[in-house]
């Protein structure tokens, strides 16, 4: 069993991965913690690569834009990123959506 610094919450949002800042590709994050995710994609990067991540959550006009990110695994069930660079204002934004998701009435209003 896999013991986690960071709960990760299931959602689905829209995301763009960029390397080296020419190469993009499209994918989905469906899990999503304080410091990763796991993203459906067409790439299959190779671990230890370095990816700078947009994440277009509904509701935000721009994106959430993790500078910096490491690929820690690649599989069947898509890719697992670390986020290891965040701007301060970002990662207040994406602390935002965490609480969000972390919240009592999103709980409950997904069980019913």
């Amino acid at each position: 069993m896999v013991v986690r610094k960071y709960p990760r919450f299931p959602v689905t949002i829209p995301s763009t991965l960029i390397q080296r800042d020419k190469l993009r590709y499209t994918g989905s994050v469906k899990d999503l913690s304080q410091k990763g995710c796991r993203i459906e994609s067409v790439i299959r990067p190779f671990t230890g690569m370095q990816l700078e991540l947009q994440l277009q959550p509904s509701g935000e006009s721009t994106p959430i834009t993790i500078s910096n990110a490491t690929v820690r695994w690649t599989g069947t069930h898509g890719i697992g990123l670390e986020f290891l660079t965040l701007e301060p204002s970002e990662q207040e934004r994406l602390n935002r959506v965490i609480a969000q998701l972390a919240s009592p009435a999103r709980k409950i209003s997904l069980a019913s």
